[in-house]
């Protein structure tokens, strides 16, 4: 993609993707290439590359909005737990300097960043340990479940779940002194929590 096809495919992607995750387009609703396009105003081929992506992630079936059930929810946080987990536990053993200065980072900016900056600095951290692993089929997996995680994302981070920062500073400590057991227990605890703290919030709303 030329750099401004891949600027417009992020643009119709996150703004999709926003959408449907806030609710502002009702399950069900099927989607128009040539209206979004309208809507937009944008060409239909970064529309379609948008469907494509989010079809992948779980969030549009056969071109309808797709709304994911709490069931949907527990089993993505399975996976997650169950990959997540066995990264950090490799991290502790494997990761590179670059990398591990990187987490140190993203813990630094979740405890004084801004909530945009906190969102990013939370997806690097977990993005840098799954990718960490280089193990191309558990970075594939995670990635077509980016679109639920990035809600459950949004819930702790701009609804404040305690403690979040403080136990990405805990596994980034496990990872850095190689106690590679301690540090997969602490990411499966973590995301545990995140997920209930999230199924609580949503069921809620």
């Amino acid at each position: 993609m030329k750099k401004k096809d891949v600027h417009t495919y992020t643009y119709a992607y996150e703004y999709l993707r926003d959408q449907i995750l806030s609710g502002k387009i009702e399950p069900n609703t099927k989607l128009t290439e040539e209206k979004l396009a309208e809507e937009l105003g944008i060409s239909r081929t970064p529309i379609r590359s948008a469907i494509a992506k989010l079809e992948q992630e779980g969030l549009i079936k056969n071109k309808r909005i797709f709304s994911p059930t709490q069931t949907d929810i527990r089993n993505i946080f399975q996976v997650r737990i169950l990959l997540e987990g066995f990264a950090a536990r490799y991290c502790a053993d494997y990761i590179t300097k670059d990398a591990l200065e990187r987490l140190k980072e993203c813990v630094e900016i979740g405890q004084k960043g801004t909530i945009e900056e906190v969102m990013e600095a939370n997806y690097l951290f977990h993005q840098i340990i799954v990718e960490e692993t280089h193990n191309p089929e558990i970075v594939k997996i995670i990635d077509r479940m980016q679109s639920i995680i990035y809600l459950l994302r949004k819930t702790v981070v701009q609804q404040k779940r305690p403690h979040l920062i403080e136990e990405h500073a805990a596994i980034y400590h496990a990872i850095a002194t190689h106690d590679s057991q301690l540090a997969e227990q602490l990411m499966i605890d973590h995301l545990q929590k995140d997920l209930e703290f999230s199924i609580h919030r949503l069921m809620k709303n």
